[in-house]
């Protein structure tokens, strides 16, 4: 199947108003996107919240309290509302598309534009516009093997169709990012998931601060959405407030966090977590960890033990190693990842406010450097904004304007 014919049934779907709404250009995400976090969102340079325990306002669900921690009894009443309005409405295919545009917009603007103007300028392919295009890629921190292995690739393909100007270049540019990433490999995304009756352990780590605790919350959410059983551990015994926090994502999704006192043994806790989700018959238990202690072997260390535990209780688990990154400190991004993966066995990247980076292309970095598939991307601030990456959606958000153009020719 061509470039160009996955990327129209995957973006745009295969109804008939689909296509009508995509060709229109006014079709505007689900209306169950409208419904917002009640907790507060991951933002750049925000640490991620704690909960006081003095008394607060009864404050409505939809409300925005700045960074203040909205308890978890004013949360629950309003849960059954929103899980009932996500039941009637399930994301479109070009709803879900609309996400990973509107997510990479700061991405967009800054790299795509500069693009824009490169190509203005620049009527002819030529060495000198390869060598301008290769500075923007890095500034969009795509990686300098990345950047690489992309300018060979566009080298090779102009030479072998004869291209001589720039026009349609955005396209070509497009179908090499998606070779690249996808490399041959299939179902990049897919969470190893173990049969019905078999318990499922995905354990999370991350540095403090990438949102992880509110990923995992996230996560529960869809899990939960698909029809699972869901407990979540609150292995994160190091930080203050980090149970508390695990706890209101708890309640507001309606699973279970098994948890100890603060300044407990992170082991004891995945210990009780694994019987207690044995007990109860779950199909996923998630569990969250500590992101730093007194020095990288420490919490290294810690990880190892907490990897022996669950393993000891449930052979080949855990199932999944979820990597928590911010995608707004861009390289520091994939230092961090090179440092986890030294000491665990990490399956897969979950990569938060990729919406809040003009430097989106660390994606692409992270993948072909590590060999590490980007499993979640968050594109907002919104329960349903943890989204599966999909390479030909990442790259659509890079290059809306010229692909929509493309696709709507290929319509007429």
């Amino acid at each position: 199947m061509s470039f160009f014919k996955r990327l129209k049934e995957k973006l745009v779907g295969s109804t008939e108003q689909e296509k009508e709404e995509f060709l229109e250009g006014t079709k505007e995400p689900e209306a169950e996107n409208e419904v917002q976090d009640e907790a507060p969102a991951d933002k750049e340079g925000v640490q991620e919240p704690v909960v006081e325990e003095s008394a607060q306002e009864e404050v409505p669900v939809t409300e925005t309290v700045g960074e203040e921690v909205i308890p978890a009894e004013e949360l629950t009443p309003a849960l059954a509302e929103v899980e009932e309005q996500e039941e009637q409405k399930k994301p479109s295919a070009w709803s879900i598309t609309q996400k990973f545009k509107m997510g990479l917009a700061k991405t967009r603007d800054s790299f795509t534009s500069k693009v824009n103007d490169l190509v203005a300028r620049y009527r002819k392919v030529d060495e000198d516009f390869f060598e301008e295009l290769e500075d923007l890629l890095l500034q969009a921190d795509v990686g300098f093997e990345t950047v690489m292995e992309l300018m060979d690739k566009l080298r090779f393909e102009v030479q072998r169709k004869n291209i001589k100007d720039t026009e349609g270049i955005q396209t070509i540019i497009s179908e090499k990012l998606v070779e690249i990433y996808e490399a041959g490999e299939e179902n990049l995304i897919e969470l190893n998931m173990q049969p019905a009756g078999e318990l499922t352990v995905i354990l999370f780590v991350g540095v403090n601060g990438v949102g992880k605790t509110t990923t995992i919350g996230k996560l529960a959410h869809r899990l939960k959405s698909e029809g699972k059983s869901v407990l979540l551990a609150a292995g994160d015994t190091f930080r203050a407030g980090a149970i508390d926090q695990l706890q209101v994502w708890g309640d507001r999704v309606g699973c279970e966090v098994i948890k100890q006192s603060e300044g407990s043994d992170p082991a004891a806790v995945m210990y009780d977590a694994i019987r207690a989700a044995k007990n109860r018959g779950a199909d996923v238990l998630i569990c969250d960890t500590a992101g730093r202690l007194q020095n990288k072997v420490n919490l290294m260390n810690e990880l190892e033990k907490v990897h022996r535990v669950i393993s000891r209780e449930i052979p080949n688990a855990p199932h999944e190693v979820l990597l928590a990154l911010d995608a707004t400190t861009g390289q520091n991004a994939l230092v961090q990842a090179q440092m986890f993966k030294e000491v665990t066995n990490v399956t897969g990247i979950v990569l938060t406010k990729l919406d809040g980076t003009a430097k989106g292309g660390i994606v692409l970095a992270i993948r072909n450097k590590l060999h590490i598939p980007v499993k979640f991307v968050g594109l907002g601030e919104k329960m349903d904004d943890l989204q599966p990456f999909d390479a030909e959606r990442y790259v659509y958000g890079l290059f809306a304007e010229g692909l929509e153009a493309e696709l709507k020719n290929m319509e007429d």
